[in-house]
């Protein structure tokens, strides 16, 4: 497993960082071609690969128009072609769940997911309209990366003990060198993303080699929620990364605070121009409503929650051998209206780094993560299993006469749901509360064992039918 690493650039010169800003927007309409040209049916969509790609251009020509070395351009079509690919695997992935939506039937469902892997999908009208549908054709709007490959560069540390990094630029045989803010020499394929001034190095190491891979797993099988307060309860009712809430609510204040600022120099700029005063209205633009210290702002807090969230992760981890969580990555609805400042708030909702801490420190440290359907776990009891109410972090459940705390009672319905015979990963919203509404009517009822002989059927309806499972 590789995990991705980024340095930084200290102190790069202006002309330095110019020069490279240039070669980036020139490979940018490279990228751009490629979407153009191959981002099709005719393209990616009929098997064509980078390399066929590469030997056309040269073929033809086309390489001459971009002015940038050859290793430059060709690495680039490599990275756009890959582009297009995963656009084309995302797609399939929605085609698949239409084709699970439209039959039943095995055999024609086995036809249609072959034709959709072998790319033939073009000759079905069904296949065809979902994959119109879903596979958008792109447009590349990346102008600030260059791909640099591992035997194009260089890394040596001066007198000083600093490292620099030295790449192709744009005049042949002339290296571009970057001193970095790290000791930690990047190793492999480089990426560098230009922005704000500064030079982003990514680069990917081997997740065995990190320390906290060689951290042991726990022993449990253990239910986590994901929370907005905390980033994660676990079902032994133990909060993990408590500080997320606080961290995303004050950032949630900050950028309101600060876009009201903005908002209201902009409007000042805008006022002067209509007088005619261009110079005041561009000293306000240049000075105070720049973007440079706003990016550097954004990245700090992202990597503040990115700590908060991994750290969170391996405590769970920690104690477990197998996480049980909800699918993170599957989208979320809701038909609940609610506030301007509460919607701000949840805009920042990170259960997407969250989803890739869970997937990327179970598969380094060994603990099995298994996705269960957690529709209602919130909103049921997990001592009754009925549906109560839920009233911030408290979940009230009349019948038992409790109240829980809520995200604990969903960490332990999620642990109980995955060995919940009737309701699959995959099981609709509706049918997981007609299931879970079924329970709850043969619990209050007490309805007898339904194959109960006339004999027997007294005796047994005088006791409740327990089963946790729905009738068959």
């Amino acid at each position: 497993m590789k995990v991705t690493r980024i340095a930084y650039s200290a102190r790069l010169n202006p002309g330095k960082y110019a020069a490279l800003v240039e070669q980036a927007r020139r490979l940018g309409r490279v990228r751009s071609e490629v979407w153009q040209r191959y981002g099709s049916i005719n393209g990616v969509g009929a098997g064509l690969r980078d390399r066929q790609v590469r030997d056309r251009w040269l073929a033809d020509g086309t390489h001459a128009r971009f002015g940038v070395s050859a290793n430059a351009w060709k690495e680039t079509v490599r990275d756009a072609m890959a582009d297009i690919a995963a656009n084309l695997a995302a797609a399939k992935v929605d085609v698949r769940w239409a084709i699970s939506r439209r039959t039943t039937d095995p055999a024609e469902r086995r036809r249609m997911f072959t034709a959709l892997k072998a790319d033939q999908w073009a000759d079905d009208p069904f296949l065809s309209r979902q994959m119109r549908k879903h596979w958008m054709r792109g447009r590349n709007r990346t102008h600030d990366q260059i791909v640099v490959r591992a035997d194009k560069y260089n890394t040596a540390v001066d007198g000083r003990g600093r490292l620099w990094l030295a790449i192709p630029g744009l005049e042949p045989r002339k290296m571009v060198r970057i001193p970095l803010s790290t000791t930690v020499a990047p190793t492999g394929t480089l990426r560098l993303i230009l922005r704000g001034g500064r030079v982003q190095v990514h680069y990917q190491i081997d997740a065995a080699t990190m320390r906290s891979s060689q951290r042991p797993c726990g022993e449990a099988t253990m239910g986590v929620d994901k929370g907005y307060t905390e980033a994660l309860t676990d079902s032994d009712g133990q909060p993990h990364g408590e500080q997320l809430g606080d961290l995303l609510t004050r950032e949630s204040d900050r950028l309101k605070e600060r876009n009201r600022r903005r908002a209201k120099l902009r409007s000042i700029a805008n006022s002067a121009a209509g007088r005619g005063d261009h110079a005041k209205a561009h000293r306000i633009k240049a000075n105070n409503l720049g973007t440079v210290k706003r990016d550097r702002q954004a990245a700090r807090h992202r990597a503040r929650v990115r700590t908060e969230i991994f750290t969170a992760v391996h405590e769970v981890v920690d104690k477990a051998a197998t996480v049980m969580a909800e699918d993170l990555t599957k989208r979320f609805t809701g038909r609940k209206k609610l506030s301007k400042n509460v919607n701000r708030r949840l805009a920042a909702w990170t259960k997407g780094v969250t989803a890739e801490a869970l997937k990327s420190v179970s598969e380094r440290r060994g603990s099995a993560l298994v996705h269960v359907n957690a529709a209602y776990t919130s909103q049921t009891c997990h001592r009754c299993g009925r549906f109560g109410r839920r009233s911030g972090d408290r979940f009230h459940c009349t019948p038992c006469g409790v109240v829980w705390q809520a995200d604990v009672n969903a960490a332990i319905n999620i642990l109980h749901r995955a060995g919940d015979p009737d309701i699959a990963l995959h099981t609709p919203h509706h049918k997981v509360k007609q299931i879970l509404q079924d329970r709850t009517d043969r619990h209050r009822t007490r309805l007898p064992v339904q194959d109960s002989s006339p004999a027997t059927t007294g005796r047994r309806a005088n006791y409740p039918n327990r089963s946790t499972m729905s009738n068959k």
